[in-house]
């Protein structure tokens, strides 16, 4: 059974609907993923809320640190995230690879977050006026992509996130959930905080939680554009900062 990672630990949380987890290079059906409940959801938001303070306060260069440790994790393990790709996914191993690498041109990115953190300060912009511009973090951050990247959309989104000092929650597919499992294994043994980064798996339900729930500041979408509109305009309602990118075709 393939479960949530919430605050750091493995849980089934309130989840008592499955999902079947397909190989579909084969036809069979090798595993089971339970589905988010409310509760299961709110759970992972705590547990991000909880760890956000000290976490925005930890220094640029501790969390720049953090991120060189998990990109060479990630690198590491990048034939195991691989083959976890292509046995829920159905892409080949090359591909799949391939997907990872771009995933880790981003978290190389996010090692030189210190550099991008930097604020502004100008002298006299008007009579006896300065300005000064800080670079802050947002909050509780929240990513739901798609079946079609396992791996890579997932890293276009919490390794920026969690280096610029926000905190963050995961819904993958529930059609290939695995790699975000062992991603958020990777941060663990990287040294990130419990809370940190969570996984939450499910449907709609866990969907429409986190796009209600008052404690995410920001949601970030890649899917479809009838999904992606609907996910812009429920969080937006709500007051959430929302990337909502549809009908992407690759």
């Amino acid at each position: 059974m393939i479960r949530h990672r919430i605050n750091g630990r493995e849980t089934a949380g309130r989840s008592s609907r499955t999902a079947p987890v397909w190989n579909p290079a084969t036809g069979t059906h090798q595993a089971d993923v339970l589905l988010a409940e409310p509760y299961d959801v709110d759970a992972a938001v705590r547990a991000a809320r909880a760890a956000l303070p000290a976490w925005a306060d930890t220094s640029v260069m501790r969390r720049s640190r953090l991120m060189f440790a998990f990109r060479e994790l990630v690198d590491k393990h990048l034939d195991d995230l691989a083959r976890l790709v292509s046995a829920e996914h159905g892409k080949v191993l090359d591909d799949a690879r391939g997907e990872l690498v771009r995933g880790l041109e981003v978290i190389d990115f996010a090692c030189g977050i210190p550099h991008l953190l930097k604020g502004e300060y100008s002298d006299q912009v008007s009579t006896d006026v300065d300005l000064f511009s800080f670079r802050q973090p947002l909050g509780v951050c929240a990513g739901i992509t798609p079946f079609n990247f396992p791996a890579m959309v997932p890293l276009w989104m919490h390794p920026i996130a969690i280096a610029t000092g926000n905190t963050f929650v995961l819904k993958p597919s529930e059609r290939d959930p695995s790699a975000a499992n062992l991603i958020a294994d990777l941060y663990a043994e990287a040294g990130l905080p419990d809370g940190v980064f969570n996984v939450v798996h499910g449907d709609k339900v866990a969907v429409d939680a986190i796009l209600d729930h008052p404690d995410i500041a920001g949601v970030s979408f890649v899917g479809s554009t009838p999904v992606a509109r609907y996910v812009y305009e429920r969080a937006t309602a709500g007051g959430k900062r929302v990337q909502a990118l549809g009908g992407a075709k690759n």
